[in-house]
């Protein structure tokens, strides 16, 4: 087991523990804005398709029930503006985690073959290489790698952590630069619906991808939209040559979506208004806190969309931290997502409304 777990880094999280206690002995408990967990209730009509759906004595299907496959597409065709996408286009995955980890191991990767990232970026696109024993590295502009040996380019847009966004003119530069030199593209979008000062674009659109998907693989999430991240559902969508033996192989490894939870996608994707209050609700936790951050010395750079604000003082990321803390406020710091975060840190507003209050107080 040493032999697999010495491949990974330290699990970043576990840096911040003496931080948290700091900032949960506050008279008034700790806000945590650090993991950006949802923590409003999971609508009502989700919850009853899971409820329906309970008595599932059977194993559920890797590629999922025709009625999700459908749910899948009519949302992909309707949300991102995708044309032709059929039953081949699309998979069920069990949480975009899942799929980032073993992605790289899952596409027969390993030693010689690059992984490439944005240079702040969700850790576990790093972890899934390691896992694969490929190589990776960072980028600023993925056009100016060098391909050869490049076999797979994460984008990610919006952002985790900056919530910067990609338009479609770069996107379109980006797609086309990939299939020249033959690098496979898996696009994680699972911020997509949460834009505020821009409007996500899916690589999926045809005015990026000219309505082909080869080479493109988009990946989502209803953990954030729909408050299902107990629930570990996500899915993918794209070129069906890709998908294809992703299906196979996650087959024998029985990598498959519980059947109440794929009853209760197919209730979400189908229901646009849930969306659209819970966006509601971060839109007002997001102006609360940036105007407190603002009013405390921060300044906020990106944050067009996603549920976090990248902030800075100008300092080092854990003195930030500290600060905060002792404010019964803990954040993630910068230096979680590459070392060019070392001077920011991420605030997730997906805390309650009393607690987002709670800490707009201390900041003042």
């Amino acid at each position: 087991m040493s032999a697999v777990s010495d491949r990974l880094p330290t699990f970043p999280w576990d840096k911040l523990e003496p931080y948290k206690k700091t900032a949960a002995a506050h008279p008034d408990g700790i806000v945590d804005l650090s993991v950006g967990t949802p923590v409003d209730p999971v609508p009502e009509l989700i919850q009853k398709a899971l409820i329906d759906a309970a008595d599932s004595p059977g194993y559920p299907t890797v590629w999922g029930t025709p009625a999700l496959r459908d749910a899948i597409t009519g949302w992909v065709e309707r949300r991102l503006g995708a044309r032709g996408v059929t039953h081949r286009h699309v998979l069920p995955i069990v949480g975009s985690k899942e799929l980032v980890a073993w992605l790289p191991t899952q596409l027969g990767l390993g030693p010689g073959d690059r992984v490439a990232y944005p240079r702040l970026a969700y850790p576990t696109y790093e972890v899934g290489a390691r896992l694969a024993r490929a190589e990776y590295e960072v980028y600023d502009d993925p056009t100016e790698l060098d391909p050869r040996g490049l076999k797979l380019l994460w984008l990610n847009s919006p952002s985790n952590p900056t919530g910067k966004v990609l338009s479609g003119q770069e996107l379109t530069r980006i797609v086309a630069w990939a299939r020249e030199h033959g690098v496979l593209i898996f696009s994680d979008e699972c911020y997509l619906e949460l834009g505020w000062e821009a409007e996500p674009v899916s690589v999926l659109h045809p005015d990026v991808n000219g309505g082909s998907y080869d080479g493109i693989v988009a990946v989502h999430s209803l953990s954030k939209r729909s408050n299902l991240a107990g629930y570990r559902a996500a899915f993918l969508a794209g070129d069906p040559a890709v998908l294809g033996p992703l299906l196979e192989i996650r087959k024998h490894g029985g990598m498959m979506t519980s059947a109440p939870t794929q009853a209760a996608v197919v209730a979400a994707l189908g229901d646009d208004e849930h969306v659209r209050v819970q966006r509601d609700r971060y839109a007002a936790r997001r102006t609360a806190l940036r105007g407190a951050l603002e009013a405390h010395g921060f300044r906020i750079e990106h944050s067009e969309a996603s549920l976090y604000l990248w902030a800075t003082r100008d300092e080092s990321c854990w003195a930030t931290v500290a600060h905060l803390a002792e404010l019964g406020v803990l954040v993630a710091p910068g230096d979680f997502y590459g070392e060019a975060g070392a001077r920011h840190v991420r605030v997730a507003f997906t805390a309650t409304d009393d607690r987002v209050e709670a800490a707009v107080r201390r900041l003042a």
